[in-house]
């Protein structure tokens, strides 16, 4: 039998034409691939809802598809929430001085529009050029703030007459969110007024909310968090009272039922009352009050969770406590309705819906609720 020995010179020519082909191949497949396609807004939609201030913090900054976006939004106005908070990465959208890129917000803010929904937008990240090297985004030094209110002012004059609310930055009595350094009422009361009064330049009817402030039991001195309510009031203390509109809240449940008591003590829904005391001390009563995060986990797994139906009840009864009881609570927001993609952690269990759009026992019995089941 004759033995046939590879042709090298076949085997080299191969060789140099592999890049080409496959090139080839990469274009046919893009060629072939359909057209994506057009996500129109279509007709404006309506919420309908026994309860007018219901709301959820969608989590919509790093979903990039349009239509998920439109879907996600359009399972919020099903629900029956008329109000949604946003987050708007100040980092995301000006990564040079000055150069804006609007894309992907105005894509959130116009869907959520179209659907009849009130967008309240939550706003910080420090870009790199605002912040020291081997910092984290959430550190920004007293010599940017005018950076961060210059933002602002082009976020707000470029969403004039779409959003109405603006949140000045986020859980700044935690050392984390105010870049690991120790929480400063001072500091962060002098950056509320740098923001107010660039909103009020841009846009004169947008309210300015004081950031939402993270609900703690830290004692004095801690390295990683000062109490809520003695942190708002040390903002009273250093000159806050004027330079803010609304109060931004976050009232998490824990294991708590929503009609738990407010106590120093405790961390619970009703905690909210004490950061509206703390106002009331300040005089400052008669402004509104916008919670923009709360909730229950229903994670089987963790120790500071619920069970699925038990979550369900309290979220409802959350909702309708803070409508009827608190007449200072424009809105009630829960976190979050849902995430781009799965954490496969215990913080999926904060989901109303799965990333795959599968709506869980608490989307259908708030969607009951507001509909007046």
């Amino acid at each position: 039998m004759t033995r046939r020995f590879p042709d090298f010179r076949s085997l080299r020519r191969l060789r140099k034409s592999g890049p080409r082909v496959l090139l080839f191949l990469v274009l046919l497949l893009l060629l072939a691939r359909p057209p994506q396609p057009v996500v129109r807004l279509g007709p404006q939609q309506t919420v309908h809802s026994i309860n007018p201030s219901i709301g959820v913090h969608t989590r919509l900054t790093d979903e990039v598809e349009a239509w998920k976006i439109k879907h996600t939004l359009e399972m919020v106005r099903e629900m029956g929430a008329s109000w949604i908070v946003e987050y708007f990465p100040w980092g995301y959208y000006e990564r040079e001085k000055g150069k804006y890129d609007w894309s992907h917000p105005d894509l959130v803010v116009d869907h959520a529009l179209a659907q009849g929904l009130t967008v309240v937008a939550r706003i910080d990240f420090v870009p790199e050029w605002a912040r020291p090297a081997n910092t984290t985004f959430r550190y920004l030094p007293e010599e940017h703030f005018p950076d961060y209110a210059d933002f602002l002012y082009a976020f707000v004059q470029h969403f004039s007459g779409r959003i109405r609310y603006v949140i000045v930055w986020n859980e700044p009595n935690l050392s984390f969110e105010w870049g690991y350094r120790l929480p400063d009422p001072a500091a962060y009361t002098q950056l509320l007024q740098a923001a107010y009064a660039r909103v009020k330049e841009a846009d004169p009817n947008v309210m300015v909310l004081a950031a939402g402030l993270a609900p703690t039991l830290a004692p004095p001195g801690s390295e990683w968090g000062m109490n809520d309510s003695e942190f708002l009031q040390r903002m009273y203390d250093a000159g806050a009272r004027g330079w803010f509109d609304g109060v931004a809240m976050h009232a998490y449940g824990g294991v708590f039922p929503p009609d738990d008591p407010a106590s120093p003590e405790s961390l619970n829904f009703a905690r909210a009352e004490l950061v509206h005391t703390v106002m009331a001390k300040n005089a400052d009563e008669g402004l509104p009050c916008f919670i923009t995060e709360a909730g229950w986990n229903d994670n089987r797994r963790w120790s500071k969770a619920v069970s699925p139906a038990l979550r369900a009840e309290y979220t409802v009864r959350a909702y309708d406590k803070a409508w009827k009881e608190w007449p200072w609570c424009r809105m009630t927001s829960m976190w979050a309705f849902r995430y781009p993609w799965p954490a496969h952690t215990y913080q999926d269990n904060f989901a109303f819906v799965s990333a795959n759009f599968l709506p869980q026992l608490v989307y259908e019995e708030v969607q009951r609720y507001a509909r007046g089941q």
